[in-house]
C-alpha cells in the first residue's frame, strides 16, 4: 500500500511507531436469528448469562483502576452497573424474546438502538449523558453473547498501541492508563483539549484535529505519530520508518540530556531566581514530578472528580485526594484550583443541560457562586487538608473583583464552620485569582490588592482574547500565543501584580514552550507552571540566558504588529542564546 500523511494539530510532542487500534464506539450490527419455542429459555438464560458475565467484567475493571488510580476514577464505573441493573430494559428484552421468536443478541441490539435513540434525544443532559454509558454496556454485553473474543478492551490491551478515535473522553483517558498506549490520534480536537492535556501528563504523543483518521485508518494498520509536527503516517515505506526511528531513538537518548541541572534552581546568568512547577492532572505522576525537580504544584485541576459520575463527590473523598497530594508534595507548594466546569468539561449528576455550561457564560467560578452548596463543600475539603501540606488555592476565570469578593464570603463561611466544629485548617492559606479573560486582564490592578498571587492561564486567555475556540481543530490555526495582544495583556497582568508585590505565575501551554519562556522570563514571570516532562527543559533556558538578554527580547518584539514576526524573531534568539535546546529536542 502506499504511504498516507494526515495532517492535523500537534498536541503532545514524540515520536510513536506502532499498530493502529481504532476506539470504535459504531453500533455493532447483529443479524437476525430466529429460535424454535422449545430454545426460548435457552436464549434467555443466555442472555441472563451475559448480563452477569457482564457485572463481572465491570466489577472487575472498577477495582483494578480503584487500586491503579485511586476510588475517584473508579467511580466512572458506577453508571455502566446501573445499566446492567435497568430492570425496564432487561425485562424487555425477555419479553421480546418470548413474543419473536429470535436469538438474544438479535433482540438485545433491538432493544439498545431503542433506548440509544430515546437518551440521545432527551433534552435533560444528565439522562442524555447515560446514551454513551448505555452503548458502552451494550456493546460488552453483545461480545458475551456473541463471543467476540477477539474485541479489544481498553483497560487490557496486551501489546503496545496507538489509539485512534473521533475522540475521547476523561473516562477513556482514565481506561488508558496504561503503559501499552504509545500514542494517541483523535479526529477533532485542539493543542489544548483535554485528550492534549492527558497525553502530556501521560508523556505520550499525540496529534489531534486530524477530521478524518479513523476512516482512512484500520485496526493493525501500522502508523508514524509525529506529534512535533502534527502528522499522522499510514502505511509508512521502508525509507519513511527509517527516518523516524532513527529520530525516535535520538529523542529517547536527549530526554535525560538535562538531568544534570535538575537539582539547581531555576536562576538566570545574572542572578534572578524563578519557580519552576508542575501541572498535575493524575496523583499518579507525583513521583515522576518529583524526580524532575519541580519546586511544586503550580495546578492541581479538581473538576476531574466531578466528571463522568453518577455522583457528586463528597466532601471526605475531596478531603483524602487533597490531603494526599498535599503530604506527598510537603514542604512544596500545592496550587489547587477551584470547580471549573463549562465548555467541553460538565458533570451529568446534577441533571442541567448541556447548554448550561458554555465556553461563555454559566461556567467556572459563575457556576460555583450559583452553587454555593457545592463550592463550598470544595472549600471546606480544601481547607481540612491546608494542615496537612503547604496548600494554597485559585478561583479559576475571575471577571473582576467583585466575583472574588463573593467567592471569598462563601470561603469566610466555610472556615467559620470548620472553626465552630473544632475542625484544623490553615488560617493563613492564600488565595489567588487566575487571570483566563480580558476582564481580568483589565481590572487586574482592582484585583492585586485582594489576591494573594495571581495565575495567569493563558489556554483560555488566548482563547477569549483573540476569539478563537481552542478545542476546534478547525480554528487551530488562529490559536497565536505570540499574537501581540496576548503578550501585552500578560505584560500588563505581570505589572500589576508586581505593583501590588504579589507574584505571578503562568499555569498555561505557553510556559512549556521554550521561544515563550524567554519572553515571559524578560516580562518579570515569577512562576512557570507546565507538564512535568518539560521541566528540565525550561529550567535549561533559564539557567542558560540572563534576564537582561530577555528583556532586552521583550524590548525588541512587544511592539510588532505580528505573531509570525514575534515568533521568528524569538526562536532566532533562543537559538543564539540555548543551542543546546536545538541540539536535542525543543519540543519534546
Amino acid at each position: 500500500m502506499s504511504e498516507i500523511v494526515l495532517k492535523g494539530v500537534p498536541a503532545a510532542p514524540g515520536i510513536a511507531i506502532g499498530p493502529a487500534y481504532i476506539l470504535d464506539q459504531q453500533e455493532v450490527i447483529v443479524a437476525p436469528r430466529a429460535i424454535l419455542e422449545n430454545e426460548v429459555p435457552i436464549e434467555i438464560a443466555r442472555f441472563e448469562e451475559a448480563l452477569i458475565k457482564t457485572r463481572e467484567e465491570i466489577g472487575g475493571l472498577k477495582k483494578k483502576i480503584d487500586e491503579e488510580m485511586g476510588g475517584q476514577h473508579a467511580k466512572i464505573f458506577d453508571a455502566h452497573l446501573m445499566v446492567l441493573e435497568d430492570t425496564m430494559l432487561n425485562e424487555e428484552v425477555i419479553k421480546r424474546i418470548r413474543q419473536e421468536k429470535q436469538s438474544a443478541e438479535y433482540v438485545f441490539s433491538k432493544v439498545l438502538k431503542k433506548y440509544v435513540k430515546a437518551f440521545s434525544n432527551i433534552q435533560d443532559e444528565y439522562l442524555r449523558e447515560r446514551t454513551s454509558d448505555v452503548s458502552d454496556i451494550g456493546r460488552r454485553v453483545l461480545r458475551n453473547l456473541m463471543d467476540e473474543s477477539r474485541m479489544y478492551e481498553l483497560e487490557n490491551l496486551k501489546e503496545k498501541l496507538v489509539i485512534v478515535a473521533h475522540d475521547l473522553s476523561p473516562s477513556d483517558t482514565a481506561s488508558m492508563y496504561n503503559k501499552n498506549v504509545m500514542a494517541f490520534v483523535t479526529d477533532i480536537g485542539g493543542r489544548t483539549s483535554h485528550t492534549a492535556i492527558m497525553a502530556k501528563s501521560f508523556g505520550v504523543p499525540a496529534v489531534v484535529g486530524l477530521k478524518d483518521a479513523t476512516l482512512k485508518i484500520v485496526n493493525q494498520d501500522t502508523i508514524v505519530v509525529d506529534g512535533r509536527m502534527g502528522l499522522v503516517i499510514v502505511h509508512p515505506s521502508n525509507e519513511t520508518l527509517e527516518i523516524y526511528r532513527k529520530e525516535q531513538t535520538r529523542i529517547l537518548a536527549s530526554r535525560h540530556r538535562f538531568d544534570d541541572i535538575k537539582d539547581l534552581p531555576a536562576e538566570t546568568k545574572d542572578g534572578k531566581k524563578v519557580s519552576i512547577l508542575a501541572n498535575l492532572e493524575l496523583p499518579e505522576e507525583i513521583p515522576m514530578i518529583l524526580s524532575l525537580g519541580a519546586e511544586g504544584i503550580g495546578l492541581y485541576r479538581t473538576e476531574y472528580f466531578y466528571m463522568n459520575r453518577v455522583d457528586l463527590p463528597s466532601e471526605e473523598e475531596q478531603y483524602e485526594a487533597y490531603r494526599h497530594v498535599a503530604k506527598a508534595m510537603a514542604p512544596k507548594p500545592v496550587t489547587i484550583r477551584t470547580l471549573d466546569l463549562g465548555g467541553d468539561k460538565f458533570i451529568s449528576s446534577l441533571q442541567i443541560p448541556r447548554d448550561m455550561y458554555p465556553y461563555l457564560g454559566w461556567r467556572a467560578l459563575k457556576f460555583c457562586l450559583a452553587r454555593p452548596d457545592i463550592f463550598e463543600t470544595q472549600l471546606r475539603a480544601i481547607l481540612r487538608a491546608s494542615v496537612h501540606g503547604k496548600i494554597r488555592m485559585m478561583y479559576p476565570m475571575v471577571t473582576g473583583p467583585d466575583e472574588f469578593q463573593q467567592a471569598n464570603q462563601i470561603l469566610e463561611k466555610a472556615k467559620s464552620a470548620l472553626k465552630r466544629q473544632k475542625i484544623p485548617f490553615d488560617e493563613q492559606i492564600e488565595v489567588g485569582a487566575m487571570i483566563e479573560v480580558p476582564a481580568a486582564v483589565m481590572t487586574a490592578d482592582l484585583l492585586a490588592q485582594q489576591a494573594k498571587f495571581f495565575s495567569i492561564g493563558t489556554n483560555d486567555l488566548i482563547q477569549y482574547t483573540l476569539a478563537v475556540d481552542r478545542v476546534n481543530e478547525k480554528t487551530a490555526d488562529f490559536y497565536d500565543p505570540c499574537h501581540p495582544a496576548v503578550l501585552r495583556f500578560i505584560q500588563k497582568v505581570i505589572q500589576a501584580g508586581h505593583e501590588a508585590k504579589i507574584s505571578v505565575g503562568l499555569c498555561g501551554e505557553m510556559s512549556s514552550e521554550p521561544v515563550l519562556a524567554l519572553v515571559l522570563l524578560g516580562m518579570g514571570l515569577d512562576e512557570f507552571s507546565m507538564s512535568p516532562l518539560n521541566i528540565l527543559q525550561i529550567k535549561k533556558v533559564i539557567r542558560s540566558v540572563s534576564l537582561t538578554d530577555a528583556q532586552a527580547l521583550v524590548e525588541e518584539i512587544i511592539n510588532l504588529p505580528s505573531g509570525d514576526k514575534i515568533e521568528e524573531i524569538c526562536s532566532v534568539r533562543l537559538r543564539q542564546l540555548v543551542p543546546d535546546i536545538f541540539n536535542s529536542e525543543v519540543k519534546d
